[in-house]
């Protein structure tokens, strides 16, 4: 039987346009220059014109075959519920992570770590909050003061705590919630927890009056999972460097004079530091898999009904989207199919039209046919480049995937329109009066590129994603499985074609920020289709940049609902292309939380 799907798009192979990748040339501002720049152009609406035309974010418009195409606002595919194999787990099952430390002295702990220590008793959840939160909360100044707290906005010891004493009453007793109960994570700033702010990485307030926890997080906290507080980002998600100079910005662990990527790179460097095992991003433009690739660990950016349940976490809805990261493949997938549960209709139509994923568990087959756009790929730096080639080669040689050569038109000008649509949406949830608390670089991006596309521009963006959501539909079909579950296609490149995003300007930089939208746009390159047509992508590590040691990412797009099979593929990568490796630099860039608890 042929899956089926709610708003699948119309199949239709896009027009044969020549690929014409152009860098985008910007003024790369910093330091004191930046803050005076943002300053003048922010009253300047002549400066703000000029900035706006060279930028060329509104360049698609002129592309005659948009003519042909109905705008697509929403990019929500809803895969429908399909009648369950007879070999198919109940949905009630999810398989226990069986993953556990691989090496002691360079592999990271897992949930199964953690849980093992727990039904032994050599460790308890209350010894192991105790341990981080010396290291993760922030002063009464709200400065980072513990060793790792940059990487967190606010922790609330009391819910900690209290989380940690209520999972260690249950071991105690013998009657643990599952394997996640007791496990330390974090949680992205953009998403609401009961009791904590929701700044955006600002100075602002986006609560919005709402002081309940999103659906997706609350299912972990069901599953007893200890939300060890929100996790640094971007100031409103605009930018993928995660550099932040209201509340500091994370190093990257693996090494420190560069970025960890972002929006969510305080949840990327949560994991690579060693702190949990397991934490949550959000996307509103590539920030899922920037950080997992940069810190060297999985993510999965997955569309299964935005997993977020009401309060919508974003402030830009159309493009917002959650998921998580992780140390393994099994912690990704359990918190995977832990959050995506459908949320109740009353709370969220669109979660709830989406199939429970436990019942998808099992039901497809791991996808085989590897898709290479080359003339895209060959955009990636050489040592990036050389450990893609290289992985693609083992799950060719060592797991009998196949690749085929396909095209995908209207790159460049898809990334200029989604980011065109990124920014008009993050314009359009901020009052103009507040403007003037936001850091140099926002406010330039909101004062250029957020305020000054036209309504027609808008538009023209969405025919494009259309177009695009078309061609990727076409080519899915084409490359059905033999079963007929779902696509056997999977769109495979680089996460991010450079190879880490150096911090050029040294402290510098990290105090007054920085406005580079060169670097922005290239290390999006890659990323930003999964996005802006809303199809799950995941970030598989795959090794290291010789120069930087900086990790390198893999990423493989799916059909519409494939994150199983995403997962199925993270598997064979894992497998054949081993465990992630920690941080090798003796700089104390890495904790070894369990050690730390048995030597009290």
């Amino acid at each position: 039987m042929s899956k089926q799907f709610l708003n699948y798009p119309e199949p239709r192979k896009g027009p044969d346009a020549q690929t014409q990748f152009e860098a985008i040339a910007l003024p790369v501002l910093r330091g004191a220059t930046l803050g005076i720049g943002a300053t003048i152009i922010h009253w300047s609406g002549f400066l703000q014109n000029l900035l706006w035309r060279n930028a060329e974010l509104n360049s698609f418009r002129s592309l005659p075959a948009l003519a042909d195409y109905a705008p697509r606002y929403d990019p929500t595919v809803t895969p429908l519920p399909q009648p369950p194999r007879a070999d198919s787990p109940e949905a009630k099952e999810i398989p226990a992570p069986v993953k556990k430390l691989s090496s002691e002295t360079t592999g990271y702990y897992t949930s199964v770590d953690y849980h093992k220590l727990y039904l032994s008793g050599e460790i308890t959840p209350t010894d192991v909050v105790e341990a981080l939160l010396p290291l993760i909360q922030r002063g009464s100044d709200g400065k980072p003061s513990g060793k790792f707290s940059v990487g967190f906005l606010e922790t609330r010891a009391d819910l900690v705590r209290e989380a940690a004493a209520e999972s260690t009453k249950r071991y105690k007793e013998g009657k643990p919630l599952g394997p996640l109960d007791g496990v330390p994570i974090a949680v992205k700033d953009e998403v609401h927890v009961k009791g904590y702010k929701r700044c955006l990485g600002s100075k602002l307030d986006f609560k919005l009056g709402i002081d309940e926890t999103s659906w997706c997080v609350r299912k972990w906290e069901e599953a007893g999972a200890i939300i060890i507080g929100k996790t640094n980002m971007h100031e409103i998600g605009v930018d993928t460097n995660n550099n932040n100079p209201n509340y500091g910005t994370p190093l990257n662990p693996h090494n420190p004079n560069y970025y960890c990527g972002g929006s969510s790179g305080g949840s990327g460097y949560a994991i690579a530091a060693g702190l949990v095992p397991i934490a949550l991003g959000a996307d509103g433009g590539g920030s899922i898999r920037i950080p997992s690739s940069f810190c060297g660990v999985y993510g999965l950016k997955t569309t299964h009904g935005r997993v977020s349940g009401a309060p919508t976490p974003s402030i830009a809805p159309s493009v917002g989207v959650l998921g998580p990261m992780a140390a393994s493949v099994d912690d990704l997938a359990l918190a995977y199919r832990l959050m995506a549960a459908p949320a109740p209709a009353e709370m969220d139509s669109t979660s709830a039209s989406f199939p429970d994923p436990r019942s998808e568990i099992g039901t497809k087959p791991r996808p085989k046919t590897i898709g290479l756009c080359r003339s895209w790929i060959e955009r990636a730096e050489p040592s990036v480049r050389e450990r893609f080639d290289a992985a693609v080669k083992e799950y060719v040689e060592r797991k009998g995937y196949r690749t085929v050569d396909i095209e995908i038109p209207y790159l460049p000008e898809g990334q200029r329109a989604h980011a065109l649509t990124i920014l008009a949406e993050l314009a359009s949830g901020l009052e103009g009066s507040n403007h003037g608390t936001l850091t140099p670089h926002t406010r330039l991006l909101m004062s250029v590129s957020g305020t000054h596309s036209t309504g027609t521009d808008y538009v023209a963006a969405q025919k494009l994603r259309g177009l695009l959501m078309s061609h990727l539909a076409d080519l899915f079909r084409k490359y059905q499985s033999e079963d007929g579950s779902g696509s056997d296609l999977l769109i495979v490149t680089p996460t991010s074609p450079l190879p880490g995003w150096e911090i050029a300007g040294g402290q510098r930089d990290l105090t007054h920020g920085i406005s580079d939208g060169s670097t922005t746009a290239r290390n999006m390159e890659f990323v930003f289709l999964a996005n802006f047509v809303g199809c799950p992508a995941v970030n598989i590590p795959v090794g290291f940049d010789p120069k930087s040691s900086v990790p390198i990412g893999l990423m493989a797009m799916g059909e519409w609902g494939s994150e199983e099979t995403l997962l199925g593929f993270a598997y064979d990568g894992e497998e054949i292309l081993g465990d992630p490796k920690r941080p090798s630099r003796e700089d104390g860039a890495w904790v070894d939380v369990i050690d730390l608890v048995k030597k009290k």
